[in-house]
Formats: C-alpha cells, sequence, structure tokens
C-alpha cells in the first residue's frame, strides 16, 4: 500500500489506526542502528586487547572501527533519502535492513581490525538507508498535529537503545567472544523484516529528484580525507605535521567543492537553499554539536571506567543506566517544555546543562565517587533529550510531507558527521594528550615498546602486563595521563556544546504569542521560498 502525499488530503484510516503499531515498527529499526554503536563502545577495551581475547586494536584502528560507521553512513544519507523518496521508503527500509544483518554476521567473524573496519562499512552501508526510512515513514503516516510526539518518542528510543547496548554488550562479553556483540543484531533484523513486510504502508514522492552520484563521490571522499588527517594527527601528536595539514586541506577542499556543485547542480543531493532559513540552519548546528560533544565524551569514558576504574563490560554499561533513562523519561515528553517555553529556551537550556556535565568530566579522578558520575550521566541524558526533540521536529516540519526523506537524511547527515568528527577530534585531544604525559616515563623501554606503548592507556597498561612486576611502575603515570588527557579532552567538549547554546539562542524563534503560533508553523513550510 502507498500512502498518498500531504496533498492529496488527510492519511487514509486504514493507515492512521495502525499508526502507533507502524510507529514502534520504526523504533525497533531505529534499535538495530543505534544499538549497534552503543555496543560497541562497550566492546573497544576488549577489541583493543590482543588476540584471542580481542583483536589488539590501536587507539587509531578503534577511532576508524567507529569512524567507518560513521563516514560511509554520512556519505550516503543523501542518496539513501533521495532513492526512498523515489522508489518507495519501505522498500529501501527492508533491503537496508537486510545489508546491515549481513554486514553484522561478517563483522562477527572479523580475523583482523582491517576486515571489521570494512565489515562496519557494510553495515554503515544497510544503516544509511534504514534511519532516513523510519522518520520519513513516520511523518506519512502521523498527522501534523501528532508529529512532535511521534518524533518525541521516536527519540526517546535511541535512549531506550542506549540503555540495552551496553548491558547486552556487557552480558555478551561476560559470557561469549567480543564478536557476539554484532552477532546479536542479526535475530533482531529478521523480526524487524518481519514486522515491516507485515504492518508498515510504502509511501514515495510523487516528484522526486535525479539522482546525484558526483555529489555523493565529492562528500564521502571530502569526509574521509578531513576525518583522516584529524585522526593521524591525534596518532602522530602533531598536527603542523605535513600529511596531517595536506590530507584536512585537501578534504576542506573537496567539501567546499561539493557544495559549490549541490549550488550550481539542478539536481542536487543536497540543497542548500534549505539553510537560508536561519531556523533550520540553527536546529542542523545544534544536533551536530551535541553529537560532536557527546561521541567525544562517550569515546573516552569507556576508557575511564573500565581502564582506570576497574570496571567490567557488563558494569561499565549498567553506568550508562542514568544517560539512557533521562533520554526516554525526557524525550517524548520534551514537547510540553517546547509549548510553554518555545524552542530557543528548550533547546539553549539543554545545551547548557550538557556543557555543565562535560565540564564536570574535567574534575573527575580516579577515587571519584561513582554516584556522582550517574548524576552527570542522568542530566547529560536530560539535556540531550531537551535538545534532540525540539530540533528534530523543527527540521521535519520544515519541509513538505512528500519530501520527508530528505528532511530525515539531512537531520542524520548532520548527526553522524558530528559525532564522526567528535570521536576523530576529541578522539585525537585524548591521543595526544596522553601521549605527551605518558612519553617521559617510556624512556627506559626499547623504542619499538616506547611507541606503541605511548598511543593509549591500554596499549601502556598492556606493556606492563607483559614486562610483569617491571611493568607495575607504568600503571600509576598511565592513569595519571589519562585523568590529565581525560580532563582536557572534556573541556573541548565543553567548548563544543557552549558554542551550540551560543548559536540556538541566536537563532533560534523564542516563544511566539498564541494567535501568532499557526502563522509560524505555516512559514516552516515556506523554507526553500
Amino acid at each position: 500500500m502507498t500512502t498518498p502525499p500531504a496533498t492529496a488530503g488527510r492519511i487514509p484510516e486504514e493507515v492512521h489506526r495502525r499508526r502507533w503499531a507502524i510507529l514502534g515498527v520504526l523504533m525497533l529499526s531505529l534499535l538495530i542502528v543505534v544499538l549497534d554503536n552503543s555496543i560497541l563502545n562497550v566492546a573497544i577495551k576488549t577489541i583493543s586487547t590482543p588476540a584471542p581475547t580481542g583483536l589488539g586494536a590501536t587507539q587509531s584502528e578503534l577511532e576508524w572501527a567507529i569512524n567507518a560507521y560513521t563516514l560511509v553512513f554520512a556519505g550516503l544519507l543523501f542518496t539513501a533519502g533521495l532513492i526512498g523518496d523515489r522508489v518507495g521508503r519501505k522498500k529501501v527500509l527492508l533491503g537496508g535492513i537486510v545489508v546491515f544483518g549481513i554486514g553484522s554476521a561478517l563483522a562477527a567473524e572479523s580475523g583482523s581490525p582491517a576486515q571489521l573496519i570494512a565489515f562496519r562499512a557494510l553495515m554503515a552501508l544497510g544503516a544509511a538507508f534504514v534511519m532516513p526510512a523510519t522518520l520519513a515513514v513516520l511523518m506519512n503516516v502521523f498527522e501534523r498535529d501528532e508529529q512532535p510526539k511521534a518524533i518525541g518518542i521516536w527519540a526517546g528510543g535511541v535512549g531506550l537503545a542506549i540503555a540495552i547496548g551496553p548491558i547486552t554488550g556487557g552480558l555478551l562479553l561476560d559470557h561469549f567472544w567480543w564478536g557476539s556483540v554484532f552477532l546479536i543484531n542479526v535475530p533482531i533484523v529478521l523480526l524487524a523484516l518481519a514486522l515491516m513486510v507485515w504492518l508498515v504502508p510504502d509511501s514515495r514522492d510523487p516528484k522526486p529528484g535525479r539522482l546525484d552520484p558526483i555529489g555523493v563521490v565529492l562528500s564521502v571522499i571530502g569526509l574521509v580525507l578531513l576525518v583522516y588527517g584529524i585522526i593521524k594527527g591525534g596518532q602522530l601528536a602533531d598536527f603542523t605535521d605535513p600529511t596531517v595539514l595536506a590530507t584536512i586541506g585537501a578534504g576542506a577542499l573537496v567539501l567546499a567543492l561539493f557544495v559549490v556543485f549541490e549550488k550550481r547542480s539542478d539536481h542536487p543531493s543536497l540543497d542548500v537553499t534549505y539553510f537560508k532559513n536561519k531556523v533550520f540552519s540553527a536546529a542542523m548546528a545544534a544536533i551536530a554539536l551535541v553529537f560532536f560533544a557527546l561521541m567525544g565524551v562517550t569515546f573516552f569514558s569507556v576508557f575511564y571506567t573500565q581502564s582506570v576504574r576497574g570496571y567490567s563490560p557488563l558494569q561499565s554499561g549498567l553506568l550508562m543506566l542514568p544517560l539512557a533513562a533521562a533520554q526516554m523519561i525526557f524525550a517524548p515528553r520534551a514537547r510540553l517544555v517546547v509549548d510553554r517555553f518555545g524552542n530557543k529556551a528548550t533547546t539553549g537550556a539543554g545545551l547548557l546543562v550538557l556543557a555543565g556535565m562535560l565540564a564536570a568530566f574535567a574534575g573527575f579522578e580516579a577515587d571519584t565517587p561513582i554516584w556522582v558520575l550517574e548524576v552527570v550521566f542522568f542530566f547529560m541524558g536530560a539535556g540531550m533529550a531537551h535538545v534532540m526533540t525540539p530540533t528534530s521536529v523543527v527540521i521535519m516540519q520544515a519541509l513538505p510531507r512528500e519530501k520527508a526523506g530528505s528532511a530525515s537524511a539531512l537531520s542524520n547527515t548532520f548527526r553522524q558527521v558530528g559525532g564522526a568528527l567528535g570521536i576523530a577530534v576529541l578522539g585525537s585531544v585524548l591521543s595526544t594528550a596522553y601521549r605527551t604525559g605518558i612519553e617521559d616515563k617510556l624512556g627506559l623501554l626499547p623504542k619499538g615498546l616506547r611507541d606503541t606503548a605511548g598511543e593509549s592507556i591500554e596499549a601502556t597498561l598492556g606493556v606492563a602486563a607483559k614486562l610483569g612486576p617491571q611493568g607495575k611502575g607504568l600503571i600509576t603515570p598511565a592513569n595519571d595521563a589519562f585523568l590529565h588527557a581525560m580532563h582536557v579532552t572534556a573541556l573541548c567538549g565543553t567548548v563544543v556544546a557552549l558554542l551550540g547554546a551560543l548559536v540556538v539562542f541566536l537563532f533560534l524563534p523564542g516563544k511566539p504569542p498564541a494567535r501568532q503560533k499557526g502563522e509560524e508553523q505555516q512559514e516552516l513550510v515556506t523554507v526553500t521560498e
């Protein structure tokens, strides 16, 4: 069944009656995609240990295992949204989940970090078609007045995935090998496929644009070069290295060419005219910056809880529960706060709360009471919920319903690019600060071991374990160097979140008078004019 576009009138009664069941299926699809990243965050320490326990992945290989997914995902979202609008969102949703399931099964059997990175990229190929389709279908089964509530519940699904992922990952790692964190996706994929075929209606744009292969290639090449240069700079602990500067510069140049090409194309994958609207642009910037800060902090918090504090993967996953619980509690209710205080106050306050919690990490030590970390995680989740729901509603309602795939693709692209750059930039800051702090303590080691041990705290502790009693003297300096690096990285994340708050307070609208609400919503639809 194909639902008609918004211009054809209200949503068919048959679809309207089962809209909440359809939302449940869409959230299951979302769960699969988000679950994978939240599980991987718990497993990165295990994967970094030498075989047979893990793959012996280095810090930069771990970053690429995460960024291979986010870069392919972000680079293909433009095209995925257009294909969904053109051939039908249900079709691309089904196809994307099948590819994601195959990639998950292959990733579980990876024999090296390089294989894991490649299969993670394959998973991202499938996920790129799943994520925009879920929001696009949502916009075509709910009437406009119910869309904020539905999007809030959809955003709460992210919190559910954040909760289930680390706990599931921890349980699996306690009883099975590291590859089980990917294999768990397969049964969820099979269940989602069956429910989609049964419940989800198809929909498409009656006037879809042509595909844009040149734009896609430019965006992927530009992002890969940019992030590779940033990761390489952190690995070398030298951002002035000619290779690093050349790679980052080439990436920025290719992305600039991408923008110019899209501006002149008559069938762009990214319609840059959308960004003439300051509200739309500010919402996009807020999403990108919040994920930039959050993903970078999530990356180092795993090493803090497991390497410094000594918690197991399962315990580390349980420690993330307050963050997930806060998202699940507040995301569906954030629309009520927006109704009372407006988008600017709600989103800006959410970013300020997030900035405060990131700054709190700068005061954490090896013996900080664990309840303090739990409180920080809870308020981080609450802050995120009051950013994600309002900005998602603004973005999705800014374009006509038939363009829902494009709007969703844009939203998710900025989220993923922000997250990828957050891991790359803040991960590189962490790596550089750690190497600087530990290198003086590694002078007695052979040069080959010195380079290896200086890359990350896990590498240092691995070398210390191999040295036996002689290596015990490295443990305390490693913890001290990591804590210093974490403090520096947390403060960088705080600055990014504050920048996001500034953008929101400058450009998002405040609470309009009641008589103007209907007029303002109508203006959002004309964003491309």
